[in-house]
């Protein structure tokens, strides 16, 4: 199918449209020209809905001669990515927006408008995402002369939020500070009554610059910027990253490597899932339950200290494997680990699921149905809580996964219920696999060395982190540096998912939601 839509665009497009000589084994480059990108993406959107998995710019001036857009469509069937690329003519800053059609790419476009200056022509709400009003209007931080250590004097204009006019509505706006420690997010409710009838949120208050500060970076350098993108999605970060960087190079790592890395990469999912269900149990007043998933939690982070000795772990892998064979001769112990793990989760659901005043409170809160959550490109738990079948595990496997036998749950409702229990799954999922791997762990090296790398060459890498679908793209520069560096983690999905999620609820019922969903703003704010 992947080699017939490329196919069928190069038919299309016979003037317009030309073959890439980049390409790995399953990702498959097509450049359109930018007057036709627009009608192109439809063509591959709608009758086949294929997802928009990403939308992002490159700045290729000085290589192709213009900005050059980049349309990331998933191919799941056939377990590949078709990237459209269109480059604007020389002293363009104009694109045909396609958010009225393919809705996924609304934060995307805005996000290009702010870093790069480039006007997406025809989006409906195409105000400003990434910064706020204090940053200059016409400063474009991930152009190519716009130097790293600048730093432009703030302006002084008011920031823009959506108002909801009629009788009795109200607005609560909530944040950007919090109570507790979590990081900042302003959050603007509209209210008629009790019922929440719009959420606006407004993010980016840690904004960190990662893919400016990635540019020039030595590729090892990039691998620690990875690491730091977001502290609870250290392992999966840094597995995109290699798994690009692995690609352009061409290397295929070691088979022991493989499974060592499905072991951390489980590892990391089954400490944020049971965070995640403690911090449910929290919200709804249910002490037990919150405190005894962080028993377990805090079990997994004792693991963590004899294997790799970094509760986050970092610094166990490396572009071309891992650091060096943190399995070998723990074994006994990580089983030992996952056995009174899975034994106590299996006790603490039991006796959550026959709490009925606990089931009330998630049971239809905060529902998001399958068709807004499609739109949307919503990933990870919170798509399949909705019954979109998706895991990039199953639909584009990596690392050892097609070796390991597991499911992937899905739910209907797509409620705060149906996003535990997705996770609950997981859990038992996570233990299971992390059993297999050690099992079946082969004996041999762990690494292998990366090399010189052919200067803009690009790949995908990419991830099922516990949050969803994650997707780091890499181009490479002169003498292994980086050239462009695009980082979309799934909270960038979620966030509009959760604004529509607690339409109807009411407002003290946003803490419960939000826990559901926990996306990571760190991640979102790069």
């Amino acid at each position: 199918m992947t080699q017939a839509l490329y196919e069928q665009l190069l038919d299309r497009y016979p003037a317009a449209a030309k073959m890439s000589g980049l390409k790995t084994d399953n990702e498959r480059y097509i450049e359109i020209d930018s007057e036709y990108i627009a009608e192109a993406c439809m063509f591959i959107h709608q009758p086949l809905e294929r997802p928009l998995a990403s939308l992002f710019a490159s700045d290729e001036r000085l290589t192709s001669g213009g900005f050059a857009l980049y349309y990331v469509f998933a191919i799941k069937e056939e377990h590949s990515f078709l990237i459209l690329k269109a480059v604007l003519p020389e002293g363009s800053t104009v694109f045909p927006s396609i958010t009225k059609d393919i809705h996924a790419a609304h934060l995307y476009e805005r996000e290009i408008q702010d870093l790069y200056g480039l006007i997406p022509e025809g989006h409906p709400d195409a105000k400003r995402m990434v910064f706020h009003a204090n940053w200059p209007g016409d400063l474009y931080p991930l152009r190519k002369d716009y130097p790293t250590n600048a730093r432009p004097d703030f302006a002084d204009n008011k920031q823009q939020f959506v108002r909801v006019l009629g009788t009795g509505v109200y607005e609560i706006p909530v944040g950007p500070v919090h109570a507790g420690i979590i990081e900042p997010g302003h959050f603007r409710f509209s209210v008629a009554g009790e019922p929440i009838i719009n959420l606006e949120a407004q993010l980016y208050y840690v904004h960190k610059g990662i893919e400016k500060l990635a540019e020039g970076c030595s590729i090892e350098k990039g691998f620690y910027l990875a690491e730091r993108i977001s502290g609870d999605e250290t392992f999966t970060n840094s597995l995109a990253y290699c798994q690009a960087v692995e690609r352009i190079a061409g290397v295929q790592i070691p088979l022991r490597a493989q499974y060592s890395r499905v072991f951390f990469a489980e590892l990391e999912r089954l400490i944020s899932h049971l965070g995640d269900l403690g911090g449910i149990c929290l919200d709804v007043a249910y002490g037990f339950g919150a405190f005894h998933f962080r028993m377990l939690r805090g079990w997994c982070y004792q693991l963590t200290e004899p294997v790799c000795q970094s509760r986050f772990l970092r610094s166990v892998n490396k572009p071309g494997g891992l650091r060096q064979d943190f399995i070998a001769g723990n074994e006994e112990l990580i089983i030992e680990y996952m056995l009174r793990v899975k034994q106590e989760l299996c006790e603490m659901v039991k006796i959550l699921k026959a709490n009925s005043f606990f089931i009330d409170r998630v049971e239809n809160t905060g529902t998001l149905d399958i068709k807004t959550a499609a739109d949307m490109h919503t990933v990870g738990p919170a798509g399949r809580a909705t019954g979109i079948i998706g895991d990039v595990r199953k639909d584009f496997p990596y690392a050892a996964y097609e070796r390991l036998n597991f499911s992937v749950p899905e739910h209907k409702n797509g409620d705060v219920n149906c996003r535990m229990n997705v996770k609950i799954e997981e859990c038992f999922q996570a233990i299971e696999m992390i059993r297999q791997v050690i099992d079946a762990m082969p004996y041999g090296p762990i690494s292998e060395e990366i090399g010189l790398l052919e200067p803009y060459r690009y790949a995908l890498g990419y991830t099922e982190a516990p949050r969803g679908e994650n997707l780091h793209w890499i181009m490479t520069g002169e003498n292994n540096t980086i050239f462009r560096y695009k980082v979309r983690t799934p909270s960038f999905c979620n966030w509009p998912a959760l604004c529509k999620a607690v339409n109807g609820n009411i407002v003290p019922d946003f803490p419960l939601i939000n826990k559901s969903f926990n996306l990571s703003y760190a991640g979102n704010d790069l």
